[in-house]
C-alpha cells in the first residue's frame, strides 16, 4: 500500500500529470488511428499499401495468378501457429513502422532473411505435391535434388510480384490507396461499419 502511495503526487503536480498524462493519451490514440494500426490485426491484402510504397508489390500481387488464392500474409508471414504468425507480424511490422517514420526506406523493398524463409516454407506448405510428385521424380532425379535442396526463391524470384525494380517499372504500380481498413470484427465492434 505505501509502494502505491509513493506514486502519487503531492498535490500540486495533480493537475500537470493528469494533463501530461491526457496528451500522451490522446496523441497515442491519434497515432493509432492515423496510421490503421488496427488493420495490422487482420489478414486484409489492403492493409500493405497503409504504407504509400507498398503500393506496385499490392498491385503486381493483384494482378497475379496468387490473388485468387492468396493473401500477403499467407505467403510472408510464417502459419505454424497463432502465436508466431502475431509475433513475427508485430517484429515486422515494427522495423516497417520505424523504417517508414524515420524515412528510412527504400524505393525498392527487398525481403530480409526472415520474411524469405517463412516465404520459402509457405511455398512447401501450399506446394509440397510439387516436391513430391513420382511423374516428376521419374522424368528427372537432377530436377527432384536441385528442388529438394534449394530455395524456392532462386528460381520463382518473381512470383507473384514480378520484377520491381523501381516505382516506374512495374505496370499498374499506381494504385488508389484504400481507406480505413480495420478488420471486419473490430469494425462491428466499435460500430463504424
Amino acid at each position: 500500500m505505501s509502494f502505491i502511495r509513493k506514486l502519487i503526487p503531492p498535490d500540486q503536480w495533480k493537475l500537470p500529470v493528469i494533463l501530461v498524462l491526457a496528451l500522451f493519451t490522446g496523441l497515442a490514440a491519434f497515432s493509432f488511428h492515423i496510421s490503421n494500426a488496427s488493420s495490422y490485426l487482420g489478414d486484409r491484402p489492403e492493409t500493405c499499401v497503409n504504407c504509400h510504397i507498398m503500393a506496385p508489390q499490392y498491385s503486381t500481387w493483384y494482378h497475379s495468378a496468387h490473388k485468387g488464392k492468396t493473401h500477403c500474409n499467407d505467403c510472408h508471414v510464417p502459419q505454424n501457429n497463432a502465436f508466431t504468425k502475431y509475433f513475427f507480424k508485430a517484429k515486422d511490422g515494427l522495423r516497417h513502422a520505424t523504417m517508414f517514420t524515420l524515412r528510412l526506406e527504400p524505393q525498392v523493398i527487398f525481403i530480409h532473411e526472415a520474411g524469405r524463409s517463412a516465404v520459402h516454407r509457405n511455398c512447401i506448405r501450399c506446394h509440397k505435391e510439387l516436391l513430391t510428385d513420382s511423374k516428376l521424380m521419374a522424368y528427372n532425379i537432377n530436377t527432384h535434388n536441385n528442388r529438394m535442396e534449394r530455395s524456392c526463391l532462386e528460381c520463382h524470384r518473381g512470383t507473384p510480384h514480378g520484377r520491381v525494380n523501381s516505382l516506374s517499372s512495374v505496370p499498374w504500380a499506381r494504385v488508389p490507396l484504400p481507406g480505413p481498413v480495420a478488420p471486419d470484427w473490430l469494425r462491428k465492434l466499435t460500430g463504424t461499419d
